[in-house]
């Protein structure tokens, strides 16, 4: 970048940072004299048209919400520079410490700060996700979220930033899939193109996991594409139990949305714990067995006998309160 003012408006100050095609600056509003973060794609040998729609994506976004944890669209323009031609996106700077950077640099994070984080970051993906059509962010990672005024225990003010790769209901008509994210923050579904709320929960507890493992999601060991992580962390069972369901790689089994992520996370049930008080009568034949999924009963071949009506009796109220422990523990509605 080699203009000093750009689009007649603003002053470049510095590069923030460069890829093939892209770049983005930090400038000073000469009107405003606000500072400004400015996205740039240009219209060179690297340019392709999914590219520019995910540009005009993340503009349109932008420019559509209004939350004090998001950056705020200013302006988007097409701009004519002495040797090239492109497109910018000017938002609002957001002053602070990304919490990658925060990590390089070797701070730590307690659990009750860790907890702090996510439910900051709940709160915000609640926003997006009641968004009509839902806002799913799809690239929550540690360098896109912003940590400023941390002071004492409590980690500040919680920023998520970079929707350079958000979908919304609108991104799904046409026959384009686009696979967007980054490699160890994205949950299996989204390799396939398919994006949902509860997507952007594994992002976050994949990078949730970075945080307490000071390791990143890929270099820890996998089993059935579930992130291992439990033996190199000293966290409450709870929590980890928590991070295991954010990072469940089947939709099905994963927290389904932020609501329900933040009130497991403020309301913790530890999986292991939930058993069921279920026990037969001594000297009696019937065989039980019982684990979370389900209750078995054998019964002898003999015929029922008043032990027996009362233990079954007993025991059937008893599995339809299991049942919807369970079903509210998976989070669904």
């Amino acid at each position: 970048m080699t203009e000093q003012i750009l689009a007649g408006r603003y002053e470049v100050l510095r590069l923030l940072g460069k890829q093939p095609g892209r770049q983005t600056i930090l400038a000073r509003d000469r009107q405003t004299k606000d500072l400004a973060v400015i996205k740039l794609l240009f219209l060179g040998n690297d340019f392709e048209w999914q590219d520019l729609k995910l540009f005009e994506r993340e503009a349109e976004t932008l420019k559509a919400l209004s939350h004090p944890a998001i950056p705020r669209y200013l302006d988007y323009r097409e701009i004519d520079l002495s040797d090239n031609k492109g497109f910018a996106l000017v938002q609002s700077y957001v002053e602070g410490k990304s919490l990658e950077e925060h990590l390089k640099a070797g701070r730590t994070f307690s659990e009750t700060e860790v907890k702090e984080l996510a439910k900051s970051l709940l709160k915000i993906l609640i926003y997006l996700h009641e968004q009509n059509p839902p806002v799913i962010h799809r690239d929550i990672k540690p360098s896109n979220i912003i940590l400023n005024n941390r002071s004492g225990h409590s980690i500040g003010q919680v920023y998520l930033v970079d929707f350079g790769s958000v979908q919304n209901q609108a991104a799904k008509f046409g026959g384009t899939i686009t696979v967007v994210g980054t490699y160890g923050y994205m949950p299996p579904e989204q390799f396939g193109g398919r994006a949902t709320p509860a997507s952007d929960l594994y992002s976050l507890g994949a990078t949730l996991i970075y945080l307490v493992t000071g390791r990143h999601p890929t270099e820890l060991p996998q089993k059935d594409f579930r992130i291992q992580f439990q033996e190199v962390v000293n966290l409450s069972p709870a929590l980890v139990d928590w991070l295991e369901w954010m990072t469940e790689p089947s939709l099905d089994k994963r927290l389904n949305s932020a609501i329900d992520a933040l009130s497991a996370l403020e309301n913790p049930c530890i999986k292991s714990q939930v058993t069921l008080a279920v026990k037969k009568p001594e000297y009696s034949d019937v065989v039980l067995n019982k684990n979370l999924d389900y209750i078995e009963i054998t019964l002898p071949p003999k015929g029922l006998n008043f032990v027996l009506i009362s233990l079954v009796s007993c025991i059937i109220p008893l599995s339809f309160w299991a049942g919807n422990v369970l079903h509210s523990y998976d989070g669904s509605k």
